[in-house]
């Protein structure tokens, strides 16, 4: 369940209290008048069943609360009650289903602002790649490829295709436009430093044969990122964040622009078009199948909505 805790000013308490005890899946209703300081009011709070919060979050909105005053929401690891026992199973459809589409929009946007600490881990992921392919390793690769943090953007470019939201897709293409030639052009810098100082040697990719996955495109190359990009969608929208590691180590965004700069700095021009290639077929594949698998939970939930209490 969540935790929905709303401040109002005192004339709009009656009518947030009737939507709260109008809609399936609320229990634990909570009234404390007057305790709000800033901004002064009301404070309300219930625990509500996850397939219900959508709803609730559109009918506070419509009473304007989240201008005159706040709302927040919050998940609860564990909660001991009849009362919220009956209020999941009164609440339509199933809590893996639910989405919460303001936590979803709040969330994607955080992952996809471009700061400084997202260049720093796309950066850090590209060099980390770039020792993988010097010592033909794919288990360094794969290392690389979890601590790239290229989805949150992804999957925010998605959202906002979807939902028509500009800001996410200014937002996401300034991420992605920025982060990878900015990480390349740092990862080309420690490349020619390393090349300088002997650490890696112009042939070094002769040797690379463990590691060649990720510059060799092929159908499978689109299937892997459109499944991935499904799969990632789908542990948003359904709060399965533990699958987001299985995306992250599947696709070869990171890798394949790690690829290129080596392969560019030795010269190796053919596969470092390819591994560009890779980098490009492997982006474009995880937004198409993220953005797709959005518009059909869109659709899933409208209906959802629209079903009877216990249907």
């Amino acid at each position: 369940m969540l935790h929905l805790r709303v401040i109002c000013p005192p004339e709009a308490t009656p009518e947030v209290l009737a939507r709260l005890r109008g809609c399936p899946g609320t229990a634990h209703l909570v009234l404390n008048r007057g305790v709000a300081l800033e901004p002064t009011g009301d404070l309300v709070e219930a625990d509500v069943a996850r397939e219900s919060a959508d709803e609730l979050l559109e009918a506070l909105g419509e009473l304007g609360i989240d201008h005159s005053g706040g709302i927040t929401l919050e998940p609860l690891d564990t909660v001991l009650s009849d009362a919220a026992d009956t209020a999941q199973r009164e609440a339509p459809g199933d809590p893996a289903d639910a989405i919460v589409w303001e936590e979803l929009i709040a969330r994607t946007g955080d992952d996809s602002r471009p700061t400084v600490t997202f260049f720093a881990f796309l950066t850090l992921a590209c060099l980390i790649a770039v020792v993988g392919i010097v010592t033909n390793s794919p288990v360094t690769v794969v290392g690389a490829m979890a601590v790239g943090p290229e989805f949150g953007p992804l999957a925010a470019l998605a959202i906002g295709l979807v939902l028509r939201r500009r800001d996410l897709v200014r937002q996401a293409s300034l991420a992605l436009g920025l982060g990878f030639p900015l990480a390349i052009l740092a990862t080309a810098a420690g490349v020619l430093v390393c090349e300088a100082t002997g650490l890696i040697s112009v042939t070094a990719l002769d040797t690379a044969d463990q590691v060649d996955f990720i510059y060799q495109v092929g159908p499978f190359s689109l299937i892997v990122a459109l499944l991935a990009g499904a799969a990632g969608m789908l542990s948003l929208t359904s709060a399965k964040s533990a699958a987001l590691v299985g995306v992250f180590i599947s696709v070869t965004t990171v890798p394949a622009a790690a690829f290129a700069v080596v392969a560019a700095t030795t010269g190796d021009w053919a596969r470092a078009g390819e591994s560009l290639l890779q980098l490009g077929l492997n982006l474009v594949g995880i937004v198409v199948a993220a953005a797709g698998v959005l518009m059909l939970r869109t659709r899933r939930s409208a209906g959802l909505r629209r079903l009877p209490v216990g249907g």
